[in-house]
């Protein structure tokens, strides 16, 4: 699975450019978001504004005790608050929803790209982990852009904009305020050197944690009939634990930099009113200049002092676009050529040509998974494939539909190599039915004209199709449903037996149409009785569909025109059912063992 490593070149991207990796989805409401920093910035200046006015109040009307003058100073403040409150009602309105078009987009195009990723980036990838980047990271991304990003430079600006206004009044307490600054430089370099490793690894945590939820919930029925329930308690425990402990060391450092945040000012504070008080003495500042130089200092108190927070927040979402863009630069291997060859039609034909495969971290030394397959269907026939566990059968039924690319060789549908023609045509030239058969949380209706959406599932044809699905996998028991048809399938489908499941999953395949039909082993739930009914259903719809059909039953093999035998990822023997039993010693083997593994079932169900 995967580690959650940062990728290489998002570990060489600055800040800044890594950031700017949002720009696409960035640009489009790049309009908005700009009045949204706007306001923010004219509600600050406006706030920069009333230590100005506070000055002519204090140095004017009160001084000289004039009420109307006061009522009229009071009334200006009043009027400049409500001007700071309106600008940041606008930027709020500015930013809403440009930032949740951002995460749309971005959500949309995470999910659409997972959709295209390889099985082979699946199997390497945890659940967990994609499913925090999708959910998590990307929420964080947009909080970022409609509030931190802009309070980020707004505050800087009013802080430069603010610490030259202190000037202002008298350089001596400017030069206080800005060389009791430079310490928070300092401890901000050390900062983002600290938080930018610990808030990678918070977030990566997470998603394990994720997954080792996600694993509990699907694992529940193995947990409680083991016993299991604290042994899997005490593993996310353990995450739960670590998870705890880093962001507890992030907390500390943001305390660490909140402690200088607050201190600094503090002190900033406290020079500049020694100063201030000796300047007044002196005669070189008034009373009125000294105050409204306090107000602006605790006017740039605020900007100042979420200075850290918001640059935690900073490589928060720096962290989560590093994450969500690692899946993103994540190359599909498993697409159309540029000269994809279109084939509307095809007749059937498969074979495999010479054809290798090893899996991506397979070791250097290890032997080819599939090493050299040759096996050609004609249009029509029906090919068992038998062999020992581990000699590839399974793996050999995913080359076809590019599940997986061959690493040597080819396979071939109609004389065309399956990598030179368009996904779309192959996959619905080609369909699969798999052992451990996955439904989705819709109606059983949905779920079995999957492969068909050119069909109105509620029309004529898509009645009829799905009816006669239906009754060749003898699935039947829907009609029993609360719903029937309608009946809305539970997570995995779950709330079925395994039998039931493997049965809308045939009839799902069946019901595709498709010129070369893939079972790996689709009857392994059944019991003999209902296995013979679908046998005998499926004779008639492979009498014109080539069908490969990975076999662990004697029964399975009586379907097949021809067998192939698989032995350490070779066909070693390719013939009828009774030459190879009169010709291979291997095969009379794997037959027995079948045969042996069929009888043990056989009393199992009888002794229930």
């Amino acid at each position: 699975m995967h580690s959650s490593a940062p990728s290489s070149e998002t570990v060489r991207l600055s800040t800044p450019r890594a950031l700017l990796r949002l720009m696409p989805y960035v640009r489009p409401v790049s309009g908005r978001l700009a009045l949204g920093a706007l306001s923010a910035l004219v509600g600050a200046i406006i706030s920069l504004l009333i230590p100005i006015a506070l000055e002519w109040v204090v140095a004017g009307p009160i001084a000289q005790r004039e009420t109307w003058p006061i009522v009229l100073g009071a009334g200006l403040v009043l009027l400049l608050g409500l001007g700071e409150a309106a600008m940041v009602w606008l930027r709020r309105w500015f930013v809403l929803n440009p930032s949740m078009t951002v995460e749309y987009g971005m959500r949309t195009d995470f999910y659409a790209k997972l959709q295209r990723l390889p099985v082979a980036f699946h199997d390497r990838w945890q659940s967990g982990q994609l499913l925090s980047r999708m959910m998590q990271d990307i929420g964080l991304i947009r909080r970022w852009l409609a509030f931190g990003l802009i309070l980020l430079l707004v505050n800087i600006l009013t802080i430069i904009i603010g610490t030259g206004l202190l000037f202002r009044w008298h350089w001596l307490l400017g030069v206080i305020f800005l060389v009791t600054s430079l310490p928070l430089w300092v401890q901000g370099y050390l900062f983002d050197q600290k938080y930018g490793i610990l808030s990678r690894l918070s977030q990566d945590q997470a998603g394990d944690l994720a997954t080792s939820v996600e694993e509990s919930v699907h694992g529940i029925r193995v947990l409680k009939a083991f016993g299991r329930g604290k042994f899997a308690l005490s593993k996310f425990t353990r995450q739960a634990e670590t998870l705890r402990e880093t962001e507890i060391k992030k907390a500390r450092a943001d305390g660490s930099i909140w402690f200088w945040l607050v201190l600094m000012p503090a002190i900033a504070f406290g020079l500049c009113l020694l100063a201030g008080i000796w300047l007044a003495s002196q005669g070189q500042m008034s009373v009125a200049e000294l105050f409204a130089f306090f107000a602006m200092a605790t006017v740039l108190r605020w900007p100042i002092e979420s200075i850290g927070f918001l640059f935690s927040f900073l490589l928060d979402a720096r962290t989560a676009t590093d994450r969500v863009f690692e899946v993103f630069d994540e190359i599909d291997t498993i697409t159309d050529a540029p000269d994809a060859v279109a084939m509307p039609t095809s007749r059937g034909r498969l074979a495999f040509r010479g054809a290798h495969f090893r899996y991506q971290d397979a070791g250097a030394h290890e032997a080819d998974l599939l090493n050299g397959i040759d096996l050609e269907l004609e249009p029509g026939e029906t090919m068992a494939l038998v062999g020992l566990t581990g000699s590839g059968k399974t793996t050999l039924t995913t080359l076809p539909t590019r599940l997986y690319d061959v690493t040597g060789g080819a396979v071939t549908l109609d004389g065309v190599d399956v990598r030179e023609m368009r996904l779309t045509d192959l996959r619905r030239h080609i369909a699969m039915a798999f052992e451990d058969a996955t439904l989705f949380s819709a109606s059983v209706r949905t779920n079995v004209l999957l492969g068909r959406p050119e069909l109105d599932p509620h029309g004529p044809e898509g009645e009829r199709v799905l009816r006669e699905a239906l009754q060749i996998a003898q699935a039947g028991f829907v009609d029993d449903l609360p719903e029937g048809t309608e009946t809305v399938i539970g997570e995995e489908g779950m709330s079925l037996s395994g039998g039931q499941r493997q049965r809308l999953a045939l009839a799902r395949a069946v019901a595709a149409a498709p010129s070369v039909l893939v079972l790996d082993d689709p009857l392994s739930a059944l019991d003999v009785d209902t296995e013979a009914l679908v046998e005998a259903a499926l004779r008639e719809v492979l009498a014109n569909t080539t069908a490969l059909i990975v076999a662990h039953r004697p029964s399975t093999v009586a379907l097949a025109d021809r067998v192939a035998l698989l032995e350490a990822g070779r066909v070693t023997a390719v013939g009828t059912h009774s030459d190879l039993l009169a010709t291979s010693e291997h095969y009379r083997y794997v037959i027995s063992s079948l045969e042996n593994e069929a009888r043990d079932k056989q009393e199992a169900e009888a002794g229930r």
